[in-house]
């Protein structure tokens, strides 16, 4: 069997060889510029070049590099257009410098459709200039700064229907002594790229004077910038200052209600790189974006002009931000003065210079066409490197499995309706004890039938032990009819629900039961602001205290209130975008996201997830899986790996049950990156709340089997392990284990030690090992059982491996020499290097696959576009912000087009 899969694969690896050097590559421009590369013999542009091939994975890298040039003239600004290697979209994820300070003064890479030539190098600190057309400076470097990553799910949209289909280098050689060895150099940039769409699109918006005059000799002189954002919200994640050599400070604000927030703030005369933004901002419509620039005009001795030589001024704030694909926007600018009345409340510090270093200070500054300002020096500690916030990845193998063991001993529980956590990840649980939702629990108008039961008489909140499950705390009694949801606040208060009552309490975690803040009328459904039908979860936001509550089986509403239970406003689906939105149908449960302020609703009967910004209710995105079956009961959410939500479906009324199971799924990208549900072939009931705690550990309360269940990832919390129909007991936590692969979203461990081979070899199954007192009558069977385990301690582990290894070693061997060979014939070219994906499951999914568009063409000024007096207004005409028909989910096909169906029975939960 091995030498017939290991003949499959070096069959394969042939194929795909042939495929590889036959098949027809419709890159023509791509073509020419390998053609038309310098023909002198160098070494570094003959290691530079390589055939491109591309794969299904997607990646790729691409080297962008002067091909073996030699200045002899100090300040000698050259580039060199390549065209973009694909007739698709593409997206830039990342940038790699491949350049020294000792030889490149800096370099700037450009997008455009018309480079000023396509056949070689050419001197562009000339007239000529980067691009015919409009060029975008998509890139800088200087001073030996280390690569620059994008933020995750985040991309430059280039090719396809982009305005970018060609890269132009410029590189800026200062100081020609470095060729006094009359070396060619090859520096440039890798381009870490992809085709998958990204879910957030990269933007610039600029913020910039036009009218500014400086008087000569005056101390301080303010340029102040200032609009009003009326688009979909961004969230900038860098800053870049730019002026000349009369600029002291630049600084940038979003201002909302009245509040300044910093965005970022910088000497131009420090390298002007892209900085990190102020984590954590945004901005939305109706905010005002606002910037000044200070400059003195001591020691001139004529007025100073906005233009665009070094003699000039300018007064530039960028900010690089994101904004999901669907709505991006690929430039936006401001060029309106602010009102004094405005800037009179701008923080002091925007007013005070920022002292910089003599060594540090920029000079040289160069500003004729083509050949834009850029640092003399640059700190390389400076540049920009806005880290991904989560640079760790889900593991591959990351799969959520039932911790068969917990609880240690069992819960006393009724139907389990809710589940928390409080600040020490301890679970908190809220169940009915001898109450149950039934048929007969309420009338056509939503009111409790069964008030003669009188109040729950047990402990209805449990705070339990996450590790084993036992009962630390408890309260509740005598207080609620048919518990619903529960949530917990930044000081451990307990904010429930109880649609028997249809009422909301704050309830304190100290054990009174007392509550502290009511809301609704007992026993009273309604509609109006102190009223419920029915309310089914709170979320509390952890910064403003405000409570938000989902009203629930009657009444399709969002109600926002202060921590004191003042009724603030409220939202259903469609009352706060511009899109006529399908209605909510039993919106059951609450997640708040504190990381991106957003309020995530489980629409229950419309099987989707919806999110939307807390402070105002507008919708921002929706998730909607079949998967899910019709049916969406419950979400909670970690801020981790860029944001995950955790999710449980239930059996529709409507024929469109799936599976039961959670789901984790990627908040950016909408991919269900996992899914699990209870072990030893048993299943859920009707998963009614979920909760996930800092670590990673999930639980799901169960209405229908009155339980709790635990999954974790971490196997050393299974005692046993059921992989590939094999149950295993671990018997010492200090025996060997050898990891394996039998699925790729598990990771697999079988015990090598004191494993007993049962009898019973026939079954198809081993049972678990149990040691019990042996018997006489067993003797022939320990007999046997001896023999089997010395048979097995005989073969050595490393044999068995050395074996299996061989005929991997020989394929591996053999795809080598094929690649090799491969690459032998295809002679010099310009580097292409294909980025083969290693991750697969969760990892390869965690980038972005929503499709999106954005123009890079307008970003910044044209090579042509200043003036002595000024300059010309950025052009935007032509910009691409077309919608792709392929950015909607079919959710949202669906949920645009069709009418709401009709409103049913529900069933009770």
């Amino acid at each position: 069997m091995g030498v017939l899969v290991c003949v499959v694969v070096v069959l394969t690896l042939i194929c795909q060889s042939h495929s590889l050097d036959g098949a027809t590559n419709p890159l023509h421009r791509f073509k020419r510029y390998q053609e038309s590369a310098s023909s002198e013999p160098n070494d570094c542009t003959t290691r530079t070049r390589q055939p491109m091939v591309l794969s299904k994975s997607g990646n790729f890298s691409l080297d962008v590099r002067m091909p073996g040039v030699s200045p002899t003239v100090s300040d000698t600004y050259l580039c060199v257009a390549v065209p973009v290697p694909t007739t698709r979209d593409a997206y830039i994820v990342d940038f790699e410098p491949h350049a020294s300070m000792d030889t490149a003064h800096h370099m700037l890479l450009y997008g455009c459709r018309t480079p000023v030539s396509t056949t070689n190098y050419w001197d562009c600190g000339s007239v000529k200039g980067t691009c015919e057309d409009e060029a975008s400076i998509m890139y800088a470097w200087a001073r030996n700064a280390p690569p620059t990553r994008l933020p995750p799910d985040v991309g430059f949209k280039v090719g396809g229907k982009s305005r970018i289909t060609y890269f132009v280098l410029q590189i800026h050689y200062g100081d020609v002594h470095a060729f006094s060895d009359h070396h060619r150099d090859c520096s440039g940039l890798t381009l870490r790229m992809t085709s998958k769409p990204q879910p957030f699109i990269a933007g610039m918006y600029l913020m910039m004077s036009v009218t500014t005059v400086i008087p000569p000799g005056n101390k301080v002189t303010n340029a102040d910038v200032a609009c009003t954002y009326n688009s979909y919200p961004i969230y900038p994640f860098a800053f870049r200052t730019h002026t000349h050599k009369l600029g002291q400070v630049v600084s940038g604000y979003r201002i909302r209600d009245g509040k300044w927030t910093l965005i970022g703030r910088q000497t131009p005369q420090l390298p002007q790189a892209f900085y990190p933004a102020t984590k954590g901002i945004n901005v939305k419509y109706g905010d005002t974006l606002a910037a000044r620039c200070v400059f003195t005009g001591e020691g001139r001795t004529t007025k100073t002009y906005i233009g665009g030589t070094s003699d000039d001024e300018m007064c530039n704030f960028y900010m690089m931000y994101y904004m999901e694909s669907r709505h991006a926007a690929p430039f936006q600018e401001c060029m309106e003065d602010g009102s004094k009345e405005l800037f009179q409340n701008i923080p002091p510090e925007a007013n005070v210079p920022i002292t910089v270093p003599p060594e540090m200070m920029m000079h040289n500054m160069m500003h004729s066409a083509g050949a834009p300002s850029t640092p003399e020096h640059q700190d390389d500690t400076a540049l920009l490197q806005p880290k991904r916030e989560e640079e760790e990845v889900l593991d591959q193998e990351y799969h959520l499995e039932e911790v068969t063991d917990w609880p240690e001993s069992p819960l006393q529980l009724g139907q389990v309706s809710g589940l928390a956590l409080d600040s020490d990840d301890n679970l908190v649980i809220f169940h009915r004890g001898d109450h149950q939702w039934g048929v007969n629990s309420f009338d056509n108008s939503g009111k409790y039938q069964q008030r003669s039961l009188g109040p729950i008489q047990q402990s209805t909140i449990l705070v339990v032990d996450p590790v084993k499950g036992s009962v630390l705390k408890a309260s509740g009694r005598n207080m609620f009819y048919l518990p619903h949801g529960i949530t917990t606040d930044k000081d451990n208060n307990y904010w429930v629900t109880d649609v028997a009552l249809h009422q909301v309490f704050k309830l304190s975690s100290d054990g009174r039961d007392k509550p502290l803040v009511v809301l609704g009328e007992a026993f009273e459904p309604g509609s109006d602001k102190e009223h419920f039908c029915k309310p089914t979860d709170v979320a509390v936001d952890p910064v403003t205290g405000n409570v938000y509550v989902s009203d629930g089986y009657c009444n399709a509403r969002i109600l926002k209130f202060s921590p004191e239970g003042k009724y603030l406003s409220h939202w259903g689906a469609g009352s706060s975008d511009r899109r006529r939105r399908v209605q909510f149908r039993i919106p059951h449960s609450l997640v708040f996201l504190p990381d991106r302020r957003e309020l995530c609703v489980a629409d229950r009967e419309n099987g989707r997830i919806q999110c939307f910004v807390a402070e105002s209710g507008e919708f921002v995105k929706e998730i909607k899986k079949q998967e899910f079956g019709g049916e969406v009961f419950a979400i909670s959410y970690a801020p981790v790996h860029g944001g995950l939500i955790y999710a449980v479906n239930g059996e529709s009324a409507y024929g469109r049950s799936a599976p039961l199971k959670g789901f984790v799924i990627n908040y950016s990208t909408k991919e269900i990156l996992d899914d699990f549900s209870p072990e030893n072939a048993q299943e859920f009931g009707m998963p009614h709340d979920i909760v996930v705690t800092k670590d990673g550990r999930v639980f799901v309360g169960d209405a229908a089997t009155d339980s709790v269940l635990k999954f974790s990832s971490d196997k050393a919390e299974h005692r046993s392990v059921k992989k590939g129909g094999i149950e295993v007991q671990e018997i010492e936590e200090t025996e060997t284990i050898i990891q394996t692969r039998l699925k790729p979203q598990h990771r697999v461990e079988v015990a090598v030690a004191k494993v007993q081979i049962p009898v019973a070899t026939q079954q198809k199954t081993a049972e678990p090992v149990q040691e019990q007192p042996q018997k006489p009558q067993q003797q022939e069977d320990d007999k046997e059982k001896t023999l089997a385990k010395q048979s097995a301690q005989g073969v050595s582990p490393a044999v068995i491996t050395t074996l299996l290894l061989i005929p991997l070693v020989v394929v591996i061997s053999i795809g080598v020499l094929i690649r090799y060979r491969k690459n032998r014939m295809y002679g010099d070219g310009c580097e292409v290097k294909l980025e083969q994906t290693s991750s697969g499951g969760i990892l390869g999914k965690l980038r972005g696959k929503a499709a999106g568009g954005l123009n890079l063409g307008n970003f910044f000024a044209t090579h042509k576009g200043y003036t002595r007096q000024g300059f010309d207004r950025l052009s935007t005409e032509g910009s691409d912000q077309e919608k792709d028909d392929d950015n909607d989910t079919d959710s949202e096909n669906e949920e645009y087009s069709a009418p709401p169906p009709p409103v049913g029975p529900s069933s009770s939960s």
